[in-house]
């Protein structure tokens, strides 16, 4: 009998235990919109009879066409995986035409946009990307201001299509929607493991399917220089890990900038200095400073030397080159995680720190990011730098973004909020930091106005940043790494402040992960055991 109670138990314990571990829900949309309706009554959405519909006197019609033929083929995916389960298992055809929820088949989206726009339009710093989305008895019509709300409008429409039985269906639904944060940014480091092009437009995918709206592009570091550059060629020549196969050609560059513009998505690169630039030194080692032991060279190189004006005049020129590539507006300089360890070791620094009455290697690093800021100036180019120069007191326009990413960060956002400096937050975001199983809550619950200031200071918070940085990873596992997790950052910065709820975000993530592997990223399962239709 004992036994008997024993295996019982067992049993009941398994059977509590299955099935998925969170149920995903349908036809819910990630980021959570800012507003939205849904009723019971739906259509069918049939891929070969769905039309979108543009206005007839567009300024951009390629932009928003390719916009149309991306989504139509996703709904199209949707439906032929549908259609591919259907045959394979028993059917279970729903009496559509005896629903009294039934509103029928539907058959367009009509799209409109009241600012003009052209092909070749560029996102930009401060971008409107507000929509309203309406799906009722008399159709569908997405209104937006401007093209980049148009592609968010977009994206959300073909989230509120979902399978049911046999048919795709989209719930009569009224969405107006607007990003709480008008920098929401994903930073991928392409130098400590090189990523191919291909993983990159990937990545460029998931951001949109998430409205993620920068690609912030750490091109180079100590490691390796993979940006191959039209004036100084022997960088990646000797800088990178192979001067053919792990290089970024100019088309490569190109096709990245394109495929970004398109999907409303900036592609900010980083050139990190003085620091982080021992790849430099492959083919140039005379922009690093010498280090010394017992008065005598070392061998070693240090951070780049800011005492020579030749160092500055060969940044001025591959950074007069790298702004004409990259059409953004900003432009990373780095400046962080500076060892002046070599500095100290070095006469020649001592000499110059004395003549020019600088009395701290602060003082010096401060001397060299005001050149390059300088440099920048002149390039009509605006600025990120990363926390650590507005620490050490380097004078920045209030223009500059100061990318906070040390500690939890938020008494430096106090800080460069209070000197009336814009601020990017990402030390709550660090995708590298990995944990065993299904690690985004910590990245759902961090609120990054979460520090001690006026309205006015957190007026001046642009955004975030999830960071990936590649030490650990490479192009074999870096889409499971960043894809559910970088989510999580992505409806802090579009949706509510609200929106905080870990426990109502599980099912919709999971929905959404799932969403994102059907249309081939690489996104991990985001709660534990379950599984994807």
């Amino acid at each position: 009998m004992f036994k008997l109670l024993i295996a019982l138990s067992a049993l009941v314990v398994i059977s509590s235990a299955y099935g998925p571990a969170v149920r995903a829900t349908k036809g819910e949309v990630w980021p959570k919109p800012q507003q939205e309706e849904k009723t019971s009554d739906y259509f069918i959405v049939r891929d070969y009879t769905f039309r979108f519909q543009g206005p007839a006197d567009i300024g951009c019609p390629s932009l928003l066409d390719d916009a149309f033929t991306r989504y139509w083929s996703l709904i199209a995916a949707t439906s032929a995986s549908l259609e591919r389960r259907v045959r394979r298992g028993k059917k279970h055809t729903k009496l559509w035409h005896l629903d009294e929820s039934l509103l029928g088949n539907l058959k367009s989206l009509k799209v409109e946009v009241s600012d003009e726009c052209t092909d070749d339009a560029l996102p930009d710093f401060g971008d409107n990307e507000n929509y309203t989305l309406t799906v009722n008895a008399d159709g569908a019509t997405l209104s937006a201001q401007t093209i980049w709300g148009a592609l968010r409008g977009l994206e959300t429409f073909s989230q509120l299509i979902y399978q049911e039985q046999d048919a795709l269906v989209i719930n009569a639904t009224t969405i107006t929607d607007f990003p709480r944060f008008s920098f929401r940014g994903l930073h991928l480091d392409t130098s400590r493991h090189f990523l191919p092009v291909n993983i990159i437009l990937q990545t460029l995918d998931g951001m949109a399917y998430n409205k993620f709206n920068v690609f912030h592009w750490h091109l180079t570091d100590d490691q390796s220089f993979p940006y191959k550059s039209r004036v100084y060629p022997e960088l990646s020549e000797k800088g990178a890990y192979h001067p053919v196969s792990k290089v970024f050609e100019p088309s490569d560059i190109a096709k990245v900038i394109e495929y970004a513009r398109v999907r409303g998505i900036r592609v900010i690169p980083e050139f990190d200095t003085p620091g982080h630039t021992s790849s430099w030194g492959a083919s140039h080692p005379e922009l690093l400073t010498t280090c010394y032991s017992n008065n005598q060279p070392n061998g070693n190189l240090g951070p780049m030397d800011p005492s020579k004006d030749t160092t500055y005049d060969f940044i001025n020129n591959l950074f007069t080159e790298v702004v004409g590539v990259f059409p953004d507006s900003y432009f990373h300089i780095g400046g962080d995680e500076v060892d002046f360890t070599c500095w100290q070791s070095n006469p020649d620094i001592t000499t110059f720190m004395s003549d020019n009455n600088i009395s701290s290697y602060e003082g010096l690093e401060n001397y060299f990011i005001q050149h390059v800021v300088d440099l920048l100036d002149k390039l009509n180019s605006k600025y990120l730098v990363w926390e650590e120069v507005f620490v050490n007191g380097v004078t920045l326009p209030n223009t500059t973004l100061v990318h906070v990413w040390r500690g939890e960060g938020f008494d430096t956002l106090r800080d460069v909020t209070k000197a009336g400096k814009y601020g990017v937050f990402s030390s709550c975001w660090y995708l590298d930091h990995l944990s065993s199983g299904s690690d985004w809550q910590k990245f759902y619950e961090c609120e990054p106005l979460n520090f001690d200031g006026t309205d006015e200071q957190k007026k001046l918070v642009l955004g975030g940043e999830a960071c990936m940085w590649t030490e650990s990873v490479n192009e074999y596992n870096v889409m499971p790494r960043v894809w559910p997790r970088a989510c999580a950052t992505a409806e802090k910065l579009w949706s509510a402040e609200s929106v905080n709820d870990f426990g109502a975000a599980r099912p919709r993530l999971e929905e959404h992960a799932c969403r994102m592997n059907m249309r081939g990223i690489a996104a991990q399962p985001p709660n534990g055991p379950g599984f994807c239709l």
